[in-house]
């Protein structure tokens, strides 16, 4: 089992090696966006991967073209539905702005902090 750890949100989950960061989110009920239902069509799973990347595969040219559109991209920028976890470890991570917004847009019944 891989720890994943949603820095911010204050939420932690032990899943299974082939899971991607976007399941991770769903099964915890951390509030990562996924207006495209999670197919490498948008970039609203968003999110800077702080420890652990090494544990996941390699961005592929479909999710690198798709960040290419997205807003305030870093070193560390993954899109949550592509990153699959290929090794056991922790794994931490922060959900950009951008996810965020289009979480509490996609559930606007779910408050959003302050």
């Amino acid at each position: 089992m891989t720890k994943v750890r949603f820095l911010e949100h204050g939420v932690e989950i032990d899943v299974p090696v082939g899971t991607s960061l976007l399941k991770a989110a769903k099964i915890s009920g951390a509030p990562e966006g996924d207006a495209c239902g999670g197919v490498c069509a948008c970039s609203t799973c968003h999110v800077y991967v702080e420890t652990g990347a090494d544990l996941l595969a390699p961005a592929e040219e479909d999710e690198e073209d798709i960040l290419d559109k997205a807003f305030d991209v870093r070193m560390n920028s993954r899109l949550g539905c592509q990153a699959k976890i290929l090794r056991e470890g922790v794994i931490e991570l922060r959900i950009s702005k951008e996810s965020l917004d289009a979480y509490y847009n996609e559930h606007p019944d779910v408050k959003r902090p302050r």
